[in-house]
């Protein structure tokens, strides 16, 4: 008599990438018709191609991907976005152990380099679970995988005092660099960004990721760093992103400073829409003087 096979489990790893393609998905970050293909997913994630094939195929079974015979997967038209629970497949997800391994380097817990070993001896997990949770990480940011072993977390902006001076120093460039000679708006840029903000200031509360709105934050400052054509002024907003992406990823709730910040936002686009790049730098200053105060 013959054993019936049963399908193996997927790993933590299938299952954090599924969840995190889900999210994407379902927040708008990947719009009904984009071709996901195992190679470019292997590389963004940077993992090898078999767990993204397993991925794709648990997001599928979501209803969420269409599969086309020679072509490969597409985000499925009829996927609207809708609120993301913390599990999104069934079993280990790595939620927990990212939200964790954030506040324990904001709060000096874990020392700037760490093996698997150092992180398993501080965690109870798996390292199937502690490997896809850190691959998880360096995708946004958070850490870097050394060439040799183990694993760099980037400096941040660990005290009051030094977010005060990341702010004022912010001041400084970003208000300076909206009125160099060599600024220039890219209109199509501009509007994009115009109606990103307003999806997301018009999303439902359930529907809200404070991921997403780190990451339009983000693209949102560098984008005004960009249009100066000055290499500097764009390396230091970037260096200063950077800085400040731990601290940012620590929010998690749709807070009324940053509603406040999307529409401040959306008042300096209009400035710099309407040519007035004295009124958007005006605007900017105190964008930024206040989210220095509330700091």
């Amino acid at each position: 008599m013959s054993k019936s096979k049963h399908p193996s489990r997927p790993s933590p790893l299938q299952l954090d990438l599924a969840n995190r393609l889900i999210q994407q998905i379902t927040t708008g970050e990947l719009p009904a018709g984009t071709h996901l293909t195992e190679e470019s997913l292997a590389s963004h994630f940077d993992v090898s191609r078999t767990p993204v094939k397993a991925a794709l195929r648990l997001v599928a079974q979501q209803e969420l991907l269409d599969y086309h015979v020679n072509s490969g997967y597409f985000v499925s038209t009829n996927t609207s976005p809708k609120p993301v629970p913390d599990k999104l497949v069934a079993g280990v997800s790595g939620d927990a152990l990212y939200q964790q391994m954030i506040h324990d380097r904001k709060h000096n817990l874990l020392a700037d380099t760490m093996t698997e070993t150092d992180f398993l001896e501080q965690y109870a997990v798996s390292r199937s679970l502690l490997r896809g949770t850190l691959v998880r990480m360096a995708a946004d940011g958070l850490i870097e995988k050394r060439r040799g072993q183990g694993w760099n977390f980037p400096p941040i902006v660990s005290t009051p005092e030094l977010m005060t001076e990341s702010y004022q120093f912010r001041i400084v460039v970003e208000c300076a660099g909206l009125l160099e000679s060599s600024f220039k708006a890219d209109a199509e840029q501009l509007r994009n960004s115009r109606l990103a903000h307003e999806k997301l200031l018009y999303q439902a509360q359930a529907e809200y990721s404070a991921t997403a709105f780190f990451a339009l934050n983000a693209a949102f400052h560098e984008m005004l760093a960009r249009f100066s054509n000055n290499r500097f002024l764009l390396q230091a907003m970037q260096q200063q992103n950077q800085l400040r992406r731990l601290d940012e990823h620590l929010g998690v709730y749709h807070s009324p400073h940053q509603i406040d910040s999307c529409k401040e936002h959306l008042q300096i686009i209009e400035a710099l829409e309407n040519d007035n790049r004295e009124w958007a730098s005006a605007l900017m200053r105190h964008h930024l003087s206040v989210a220095r105060d509330i700091k």
